[in-house]
């Protein structure tokens, strides 16, 4: 399965093709980003049954502090 990460092409290696596979297998913790997929942001409820699709751009944005 391809999909394109940030930008880039990624391809994933787990077979758990959910969102929320996707962000562990990048060892990312999902409660600290907001994730987009096409343009459409993923709450994190959804991110465990929305499905990452050939092809779909996935964003994933990291949080900042700062004053």
């Amino acid at each position: 399965m391809r999909a394109l990460v940030n930008g880039e092409a990624y391809e994933l290696k787990q077979d758990d093709h959910s969102l929320l596979g996707l962000l562990r297998e990048l060892g990312v913790d999902p409660e600290r980003v907001a994730v987009l997929v096409n343009d459409e942001v993923v709450t994190g409820a959804a991110r465990r049954t929305r499905v990452v699709l050939t092809d779909d751009r996935v964003e994933i944005l990291a949080f900042a502090g700062g004053g």
